[in-house]
């Protein structure tokens, strides 16, 4: 069975975690058996088989945008043609440079693996612009063209290039709330967004959404850079994925030996290192830590970077357990007990080691439709959240 496959056996370290009370609204009381019940029930239970979906259809950008962007729109045939999907559009250099007013430091707006990212004014609409040094490449032209041709309404669109004066750039929309980072964490300019749970569950839906389509490509494409940095949000708040075909660009047009990113990627499956490939299951790795930032609305992937095992991702566990730091106390009052357990059981499942053990993004996206939807009926219909005390005996109960 997948999860005898995936087991740890620490039950006697929490033996003494099951047996205490406490209260799910501060989160304090909360954060403890929720995650002893993703520990302990989903370790030794049976996988569950999902049902499989099809996706719909949007493209690719990353870090976080102003509010610079606010109130723009297509608003003339010109703009609109940019999003019609006709290919990527060839941009000459002189527009590129009017639209970012010289490529001004104060229109960048982040720096990605592409290198940095300036936002612009162009035909109407707000556009986000990477800029890569390098000769032109005809292997640049080719590999655009067909991430142009990927539309999903969970991935930022590519709307065109420009090769000229020893810069390789790419045009994408402009999404107008910018990066989950925005409003997940203190950025110091401003208090973070009170993300209710159905709002962070929605988020990883369109996400994985994202991915999936990614994964149902043929070939499948992986995205080998997934983030919290690159799931952005519009003004709906509905996630669009960044970056998308970006790492399998930078190879086509790297000279040999080269390398894009010198820096350590802390939501990357150690098992790429281990042993020197990367799947899809990687992207379903990345997917794991992004969800678990999600539940705890901390930056976990900065304290993960030694995880190698299952027993290295239980450690991480406890020490959440030990300093009742789990679940995000600002998400007190607005989640149903089943939810966060099924959220925190789903992420170790995305995490588990090794990695051919792990579940698909079809899978993820099906369970995410599933936790999605009883919490919407659970909270918004019938109104019932975490206002009770929970008795462990109450979370272990069988279902």
């Amino acid at each position: 069975m997948y999860y005898r496959h995936c087991s740890i056996a620490y039950i006697n370290k929490g033996s003494s975690v099951i047996r205490t009370t406490w209260s799910l609204v501060p989160a304090a009381g909360a954060l403890v058996f929720v995650i002893v019940i993703m520990g302990f029930i989903w370790f030794y239970k049976s996988c569950k088989n999902f049902s499989k979906r099809s996706s719909e259809t949007g493209s690719s950008d990353p870090s976080a945008l102003m509010e610079w962007n606010k109130g723009a729109g297509p608003s003339s045939s010109a703009s609109q043609s940019l999003f019609e999907p006709q290919g990527a559009r060839q941009f000459r250099l002189e527009e590129l440079d009017q639209a970012t007013k010289h490529f001004s430091d104060g229109n960048l707006i982040g720096f990605g693996s592409f290198g940095p990212v300036y936002k612009g004014w162009l035909h109407g609409i707000v556009v986000a612009i990477k800029r890569h040094p390098g000769a032109p490449r005809e292997e640049f032209i080719a590999g655009v063209k067909y991430l142009s041709e990927i539309r999903h309404r969970n991935l930022v669109t590519l709307l065109g290039y420009c090769q000229e004066s020893g810069s390789r750039m790419l045009i994408y929309e402009c999404i107008p709330n910018g990066s989950i980072c925005n409003h997940l964490y203190d950025t110091g300019r401003e208090a973070p967004t009170r993300l209710e749970f159905k709002q962070r569950l929605s988020i990883a839906l369109g996400a994985a959404r994202g991915l999936c389509h990614l994964h149902s490509l043929q070939p499948p494409l992986m995205h080998k850079n997934f983030k919290k940095a690159n799931v952005l949000v519009d003004e709906n708040f509905t996630a669009k994925v960044a970056d998308a075909g970006i790492a399998m660009l930078l190879e086509r047009i790297e000279e040999a030996g080269s390398s894009h990113s010198s820096s350590i990627n802390v939501f990357q499956d150690p098992e790429v290192d281990a042993l020197g490939s990367f799947t899809e299951m990687s992207d379903v790795y990345s997917f794991g830590v992004f969800l678990l930032e999600l539940i705890t609305g901390r930056e976990e992937a900065m304290h993960i970077d030694y995880l190698r095992s299952n027993e290295s991702l239980i450690q991480l566990v406890q020490s959440r357990l030990s300093s009742n730091e789990l679940v995000d106390y600002r998400l007190g009052g607005t989640f149903t007990m089943d939810g966060i357990r099924d959220l925190i059981k789903l992420t170790l499942k995305c995490m588990c080691f090794p990695g051919k053990w792990r579940l698909n993004m079809n899978m993820v996206v099906v369970e995410l439709e599933r936790i999605h939807e009883k919490e919407m009926e659970l909270t918004t219909v019938r109104g019932e959240g975490t206002s009770k005390i929970a008795l462990g005996s109450e979370l272990f109960a069988s279902k």
